[in-house]
């Protein structure tokens, strides 16, 4: 597919979809952030003002996309979070929303549906492997949730069992059984 201007100039088809994901507080502050186009906002206060102002503009609204500053943005909130992901003004909303809904719902289902600051806070390090396993510099890797938080959630032996699920006690108990074959 290849987009054009109202000029009549052809946009090169690329790969290089998203231009950053974010995710702010309550108050629009950072928690989590990348950008993969340096020439889009390629300066951390750049970044942070950007991310202020779309907030301001956002955290009120109803709609689930805003362009800003020449970014087609898409967004999502829950309780005290607000999850973004930005894309050129050319872009695929749809896309774009595949890409939003796919880091939404892997948080969350990392998160155990508990979408507050503060579980994310303490669950930053899966929540960052999930960012890297959607994207990379741009290129939207994976948008099923399930397959992106099965390679980004910490090993099963590290979560007590009470907190396991079924699914998780038998795949541990699998290679539990596997290794002691292989003995």
């Amino acid at each position: 597919m290849v987009h054009t201007t109202m000029e009549g100039s052809l946009f090169e088809p690329t790969l290089y979809i998203v231009k950053g994901m974010c995710i702010l507080d309550y108050e629009g502050n950072r928690i989590l952030a990348k950008y993969y186009d340096k020439d889009v906002l390629p300066t951390t206060k750049e970044q942070k003002a950007f991310e202020k102002n779309l907030f301001n503009k956002t955290h009120r609204a109803n709609a689930e996309i805003i362009m800003l500053d020449g970014l087609t943005c898409v967004y999502k909130s829950n309780v005290d979070l607000f999850f973004y992901v930005m894309g050129s003004s050319h872009e695929n909303e749809l896309i774009l929303q595949s890409v939003l809904n796919a880091l939404y719902e892997s948080v969350s289902l990392l998160l155990r549906r508990n979408m507050e600051r503060r579980v994310l806070m303490e669950n930053l390090d899966a929540v960052m492997l999930a960012f890297d396993e959607i994207c990379d510099g741009g290129v939207i890797l994976d948008a099923d949730p399930t397959s992106i938080v099965s390679r980004a959630a910490l090993r099963t032996e590290d979560v007590p069992l009470g907190e396991q699920t079924v699914a998780q006690v038998l795949q541990s108990a699998r290679e539990q059984l596997k290794w002691s074959l292989l003995k």
